[in-house]
């Protein structure tokens, strides 16, 4: 069946050098998929020419925000963009372009094939930095000591969503929440979420500068200043809005309009 209206939304900060790249990669990989497909980029405030590199290209829409906020902020301003246009499937990747278009259509079919409310694509062959695999390997235990089952890839971005699964993650959790899909990881778990794992490979970053990688850099032994920052920030915003016997979002069950496909 041909999805009547595909939207990918995509934050995105210092990524001229890639972006373009990725979105025709993208688009081109799924145009069977749907009848229509539309890229909503939020873009970061960058200070690179991000925004510009991407006006008047067919599909593509940009909205940059008033201030940069960080990658969790402007990620669920994408997604409530994205929801906003009504779409029937609902696609989540950063605009650092690690992935590939072909896999793409894998997550989406695996979405459409089984009716599940969201597919996550599990990274393989992660060439990040050793503090960025490390984290995400301790926010994965984390989480799956209090939602009482393991998540493979709890922070993944590439996302495919039943609209009103989406939603219904997108207004629980705060707009300035700094890791908002271990967030929707750990809700989709304890809510009854019907979440599907398809196997993705992880590339590097598509941009030759390190200017988008908005970490700054780091030294031998730490992360960077910034990252190291952000780390301890999100873990009391993870034991406040998800971890903590009485957080809200242990209270988030799966829609029932889900089972209606959004």
């Amino acid at each position: 069946m041909t999805i009547p209206r595909l939207v990918i939304v995509m934050p995105a900060y210092n990524e001229a050098e890639g972006i373009v790249g990725f979105i025709a990669e993208v688009t081109d990989a799924v145009a069977s998929l749907a009848d229509r497909v539309e890229v909503i980029v939020a873009d970061d405030h960058s200070t690179d020419d991000t925004a510009t590199v991407l006006s008047g290209i067919p599909g593509v829409s940009v909205e940059t925000q008033a201030t940069n906020r960080g990658h969790g902020p402007t990620a669920l301003a994408a997604y409530r963009a994205g929801l906003a246009l009504e779409p029937d499937v609902l696609v989540h990747v950063d605009g650092d372009g690690q992935f590939l278009g072909p896999d793409f259509v894998r997550v989406i079919d695996a979405l459409e094939r089984t009716g599940a409310d969201v597919v996550h694509g599990v990274r393989t062959g992660r060439t990040d930095a050793w503090y960025r695999k490390a984290l995400t390997r301790g926010v994965r235990l984390l989480v799956a000591v209090a939602a009482g089952r393991g998540i493979p890839d709890v922070n993944t971005p590439l996302r495919a969503y039943r609209p009103a699964a989406a939603r219904a993650l997108v207004e629980a959790v705060p707009s300035g929440a700094q890791v908002p899909h271990v967030h929707f990881s750990f809700a989709e778990a304890r809510g009854g979420f019907d979440v599907r794992y398809v196997k993705v490979a992880s590339i590097p970053r598509r941009g030759a500068s390190e200017s988008g990688t908005m970490w700054g850099r780091a030294s031998r032994l730490l992360p960077p200043k910034r990252l190291r920052a952000l780390m301890g920030a999100a873990l009391v915003e993870l034991w406040r809005l998800s971890l903590r016997p009485s957080a809200p979002l242990r209270a988030i069950t799966r829609p029932a309009t889900a089972d209606a496909h959004g």
